[in-house]
């Protein structure tokens, strides 16, 4: 079987969401997911500048973008976009000609 390469900290904060969604009382529950989703949106930008600093150092160093896709676990394509800084795909503005 596999080892769990999981950091302890992420299996805390699975472990925390989890507790929230097992909460017995609705309203509750609804308060406790807006807090987390507040935190969450307040955090989101400053996480993906930290990951994206993380790709610019490595690839300074001129190490290959499909081994910064394996250390991070997300694929080639993620990284490059990372490393171009344009976002998620739901960031992106709409393509030229009125597509989405």
């Amino acid at each position: 079987m596999a080892e769990d390469t999981t950091p302890e900290e992420v299996r805390r904060v699975k472990a925390a969401l989890d507790g929230i969604a097992e909460m017995p009382d609705p309203v509750a529950r609804a308060r406790a997911i807006g807090l987390v989703l507040k935190e969450q949106t307040a955090r989101s930008k400053q996480f993906y500048e930290m990951r994206r600093q993380t790709v610019l150092d490595l690839r300074a160093q001129k190490v290959p973008y499909r081994k910064i896709a394996a250390e991070l676990g997300v694929s080639l394509g993620t990284v490059q976009d990372i490393e171009r800084g344009s976002g998620r795909w739901t960031d992106r503005p709409p393509k030229k000609g009125g597509e989405e």
